[in-house]
């Protein structure tokens, strides 16, 4: 083969490397853990690592080697580790629910089902009717974003006030998921004066850091999810949880 020849397949051989490195050097980037967070929910993300959000994070993640570091921490603070790029990803958020300094996966890894606790004196609402209550929920939550036509709302801090004010009728209904809005319901001394009403399921999302490392592991989760969804080794895990599985 003539000497111009041999340099042409050079070239060829050189710019076909230099087309696989970034994929190379993007699964080299992944690191042996993930910093995630969360606040504590009651079966989803304990902390003591306990939850169907922890098992299937842990299918996700583990067998393409990467070791799940969880640390528990209030929400909205949370999601400023993810920002400032102390934390990897936080769990539990909505889609778009951030738009700073945060990416967001395709794929979800569950849903929320959405409740409202109010007096059972009180007409049931539905998601129609609902945005003309007066409407608390946890801080951070933004849930106006997500529900139709809510007209009347607050965030408030703790949970441990929430019962007093539907009693005494300084609002309407307390919104949360439905795991949150029967551990207050547990603090009532006549349950029987409530109702909790289902309204909306909301597809859940980790949020990721806009960072090399972050985005790397949006695309690793992306493509564990849908291989795990595809060959339904989730559905378990959600059976495991007493949960509906949200990927028929």
């Amino acid at each position: 083969m003539g000497g111009w020849r041999w340099r042409m397949l050079w070239m060829v051989l050189g710019a076909s490397a230099l087309q696989a490195a970034p994929a190379i050097a993007a699964e080299q980037a992944l690191p042996a853990q993930i910093r995630l967070v969360s606040d504590v929910w009651e079966g989803h993300t304990e902390s003591d690592g306990r939850g169907l959000a922890w098992d299937i994070l842990r299918r996700v993640f583990e067998p393409a080697g990467v070791a799940l570091q969880i640390q528990s921490v209030p929400y909205t603070r949370s999601i400023g580790l993810v920002q400032r790029g102390e934390a990897d990803a936080w769990v539990g958020s909505y889609r778009d629910e951030v738009s700073e300094h945060v990416v967001y996966p395709r794929w979800h890894y569950g849903d929320d089902q959405i409740s409202v606790l109010g007096l059972a004196s009180q007409p049931v609402p539905t998601l129609e009717t609902l945005g003309g209550g007066r409407l608390v929920w946890m801080r951070g939550y933004k849930y106006q974003h997500y529900l139709p036509n809510l007209l009347r709302f607050r965030e408030i801090q703790r949970r441990s006030g929430i019962l007093p004010m539907l009693v005494r009728g300084h609002v309407d209904f307390y919104v949360d998921a439905r795991t949150e809005v029967e551990q207050v319901l547990r603090e009532a001394a006549d349950p029987t004066l409530f109702r909790i009403t289902d309204v909306q399921r909301l597809p859940l999302f980790l949020g990721f850091a806009d960072n090399p490392q972050g985005r790397a592991l949006a695309a690793l989760f992306d493509r564990r999810m849908e291989v795990l969804v595809k060959n339904a080794s989730l559905r378990p895990l959600f059976a495991h949880w007493q949960q509906p599985y949200p990927f028929d």
